[in-house]
């Protein structure tokens, strides 16, 4: 399968669990034994100073808030994240790669840091980012996850006037059974 198929497929399967086609998440048989863990929820990002067409050094504020989880071990109903960071960007490029660590803060008061990788596709005037990974540290350590987030993408005259300040859009987190 050629790379450009593999992210299709990803964006498929993600784009399948945030819109609802996937099945439900089943109840761990046993007690002792973790399900896979489903999150729904919004991400929202801030641009300073705003996006334009001409890349520039650009502070990005990215938080994330999971407002409904089911599955695991039941006891994660709700988590987040926020990150900062600073990119060289312009509205040309926000398609581009990224490898990072993530710090996943559940309402049980412990959290999951995970590597991940992501990129974006420009889909029906969407940027929509599958990011996948695995919990090195922390709840539910060694499983995978994929974290799908599409936003708005950027309009032409946004760009070119004062420049793309934000975009909110849904996300849904899929943390694999252990």
């Amino acid at each position: 399968m050629t790379v450009g198929g593999k992210r299709l497929r990803a964006v498929a399967l993600a784009a399948a669990v945030l819109f609802g086609a996937a099945a439900p998440v089943p109840a761990a048989a046993h007690p002792r034994e973790s399900g896979p863990l489903q999150c729904q929820g919004t991400e929202s990002i801030s641009y300073h100073p705003g996006l334009t067409l001409r890349p520039r050094h650009i502070h990005v504020t990215v938080d994330g808030r999971f407002a409904s989880c089911v599955g695991g071990d039941g006891a994660v109903k709700s988590g987040g994240y926020h990150e900062e960071f600073t990119l060289f960007t312009g509205c040309n490029n926000l398609l581009e790669g990224f490898r990072t660590r993530r710090k996943y803060t559940w309402n049980t008061g412990d959290s999951s840091t995970a590597d991940i990788t992501g990129s974006s596709t420009a889909v029906a005037g969407q940027v929509v980012t599958p990011v996948t990974g695995t919990v090195t540290h922390g709840r539910f350590h060694g499983r995978n996850l994929l974290q799908l987030i599409p936003v708005p993408q950027p309009g032409a005259l946004q760009c070119l006037s004062g420049g793309v300040t934000g975009a909110t859009g849904p996300t849904v987190l899929v943390i694999s059974a252990a």
